[in-house]
């Protein structure tokens, strides 16, 4: 009798961010944003924290690491993320 393999839903992902070939996914831990309108996926402090290092990260790749520019690599990360979540 051949098995049968059943699929969950997929969770629902917000915008990806996409930075010299790295994707990072931000998948909705809330349930379906259709119940609450106009809301985002929930992300945690922490999640949230992870993905604005690494795009700080990938900005400071880009500029070869040179010192001097962690804290605009930060900032302009952190706004980024804010963006693509849809929160700012």
């Amino acid at each position: 009798m051949p098995s049968v393999h059943t699929r969950s839903p997929k969770a629902k992902t917000a915008p990806k961010m996409t930075d010299r070939g790295a994707t990072v996914t931000v998948k909705s831990k809330g349930g379906d944003s259709k119940d609450r309108p106009g809301s985002s996926p929930a992300l945690s402090l922490q999640e949230r924290e992870r993905l604005v290092a690494q795009a700080a990260y990938f900005r400071a790749e880009k500029r070869g690491f040179e010192p001097g520019c962690e804290l605009q690599d930060w900032v302009e990360a952190e706004a980024e993320v804010l963006r693509l979540i849809g929160r700012a």
